[in-house]
């Protein structure tokens, strides 16, 4: 048990931040990695949970709520 639990934080540790082109259905990998960073929590997103983004300030977000607030914050601009 031990060994895997130190298997899984090694993994963890070595997790790499990606670089992405978000394009209107899909987004293209620029830089190799394992996650991208919400814009407005800061969470680490998966890319195979990368679902909502905006293509023309080329942001990541967490989940709808996190698009929610982005929208607030621009309308306030």
């Amino acid at each position: 048990m031990k060994k895997y639990i130190l298997y899984i934080l090694f993994i963890n540790m070595n997790k790499i931040k990606a670089k992405l082109k978000y394009n209107q259905n899909n987004f293209e990998i620029i830089e190799e990695g394992d996650y991208v960073v919400c814009k407005i929590s800061k969470k680490e997103i998966p890319l195979s949970q990368l679902n909502y983004w905006n293509v023309e300030l080329q942001e990541a977000y967490y989940s709808p709520k996190e698009v929610e607030k982005r929208i607030q914050e621009l309308k306030k601009k």
